[in-house]
């Protein structure tokens, strides 16, 4: 081959006219000194091209090219040659809270237990759990209040610690400083060998560890909005996925984990340049891709701040509008708070990038767009002008379909537990795809805060009788709550009334 190669670079025909092969030139001529020269020209461009290539290996692309240049989805086959792991049989599950006294009509659709979903993840921990929580509030002596609905949170707490007593490893990162400061839950943990790491977001980024999830043995996973409080499990509406059986997914996912922890150690430096072993090649180019419970799948994990996602690791605002833009029927979405703004900064910035997203999808593209905002006693009033501006182009003569409502949790007998009686989701779901995770939108939990996404989309023609595709599935408890009667249209909401259920 190095031979014929040469040719290309030779005469091809001697003095006197005749063809002259290549690989018939005497070692010893000057031609023959000319193609050992050449050959070495050429191994010293290719020695060049090896090292020019490992150099940008290292060093991560520019976000655009990965809009430039989108990849073949990943196999299931191309992962294991990538990544050493074995094809797993994954299992998806959504799994939810409800309120106690927040009654839904008879057979509205539902989600399994959270509480439920969480001591069954335990169960099966042989060797490691990794969680990453913004606090820790398990117990009722926390925050001073002796209620029956604690008991699901402090039987999490016993299992953790049975599990450390079976020598399982448990290594917590949580946000510092402790939001939750009368908590005695992590102290106790340690005593009895538990890893804690403490991560001072605001010097690192100007935000929070805001994240929510576990990795189970490097096999299981749990994402979503509740942080480790009792108040998750009986007084706040959450929602969320757990994926058993899935060591490619949780493998991608323990990288995030591990951005955290190595900011958790003293003296922590974040890294201009995070190194390669952190990088992820699942993303939103190249999903992983294999089959949940039998059906085809797609699914990839998102993060944020930018500054925390590793080469190859798709941002989670990107997530977000990738899952508007692919939409081409319906876009519903739950959320807490909804802020065309930024809300932590002083003074506020104006920062339209979801808003114009969801407008553009109705307008454009004709897409129906629902939106669900929490709102309860700390709801901020200001922001229902935005809701109201959003719902403003809404044209039903045109074809222009944007409706707003508020989902108000009545607090009932419960007024004695603090921050708590609502609506706690993050999701969105479109005709394609499901989006799970653990931030607010506006503009602060996507640029300074951490936070992780889960996009998840299944083919309907091969799910199993009885079981939808997850997108659908996650469709069908958003109607629930959007035909609920705790859901209110912007029209029975007065301007600067508060969000107390009125019966």
């Amino acid at each position: 081959t190095q031979g014929c190669l040469l040719q290309l670079l030779a005469p091809p025909r001697t003095a006197a006219g005749d063809p002259e092969w290549c690989c018939s030139t005497p070692p010893h001529s000057p031609r023959g000194r000319r193609s050992t020269q050449v050959l070495g020209v050429l191994a010293m461009l290719g020695l060049g091209f090896l090292t020019l290539t490992y150099l940008l290996w290292q060093v991560p692309l520019p976000h655009a090219w990965y809009q430039m240049h989108p990849k073949e989805v990943t196999s299931w086959e191309a992962l294991e040659g990538q990544t050493g792991q074995q094809r797993d049989s994954c299992q998806f599950f959504l799994v939810e809270s409800i309120p106690q006294d927040l009654p839904y009509a008879a057979g509205s659709p539902s989600a399994q237990s959270l509480a439920q979903a969480w001591l069954q993840l335990l169960d099966t921990a042989q060797e490691s759990i990794h969680v990453a929580s913004y606090y820790w509030s398990l117990t009722g002596p926390d925050i001073g209040v002796n209620d029956s609905s604690s008991q699901p949170g402090e039987a999490i707490l016993q299992k953790l610690l049975q599990l450390l007593d079976r020598n399982v490893s448990l290594m917590v990162a949580t946000n510092s400083p402790a939001l939750a400061k009368n908590s005695t839950d992590l102290q106790v943990l340690a005593v009895q060998g538990a890893q804690v790491r403490q991560v001072p977001m605001r010097h690192f980024t100007g935000g929070v560890l805001h994240s929510k999830f576990w990795v189970v043995d490097g096999q299981h996973i749990y994402l979503g909005s509740a942080n480790m409080d009792w108040r998750s499990l009986t007084q706040v509406k959450e929602l969320g996925a757990i994926i058993y059986n899935c060591s490619g997914l949780a493998h991608d996912l323990e990288k995030t984990f591990q951005t955290y922890w190595v900011l958790g150690a003293p003296q922590a430096v974040l890294p201009k340049t995070w190194p390669q072993n952190f990088s992820s090649r699942i993303n939103r180019f190249q999903p992983l891709r294999g089959r949940f419970g039998g059906v085809p799948t797609t699914a990839y994990f998102s993060a944020s701040p930018p500054a925390l996602c590793p080469r190859g690791r798709t941002r989670d605002l990107d997530a977000v509008l990738a899952v508007m833009k692919g939409a081409r029927k319906f876009i519903y979405a739950s959320v807490m708070e909804y802020f065309p703004t930024t809300r932590f900064s002083h003074p506020a910035r104006y920062w339209p990038v979801l808003d114009n997203a969801l407008r553009d999808a109705a307008f454009g593209r004709r897409v129906c767009v629902r939106l669900l905002v929490s709102c309860g006693l700390s709801t901020d009033p200001t922001m229902f002008p935005y809701l109201r501006s959003l719902q403003a182009l809404s044209n039903p003569s045109a074809g222009i379909s944007v409706e707003v409502k508020v989902f108000i949790v009545p607090v009932g007998n419960h007024s004695n537990i603090p921050f708590s009686r609502v609506n706690h989701n993050k999701f969105m779901v479109t005709e394609k795809a499901a989006y799970i995770g653990t931030s607010n939108w506006s503009e602060d939990y996507f640029s300074s805060t951490s936070g992780v996404g889960l996009v998840v989309s299944q083919r309907a023609l091969h799910a199993q009788p009885g079981v939808p595709p997850a997108q659908e599935q996650l469709r069908q408890l958003f109607q629930r709550d959007w035909s609920s009667r705790y859901a209110v249209g912007l029209d029975g909401q007065a301007p600067g009334q508060d969000c107390a259920w009125q019966d």
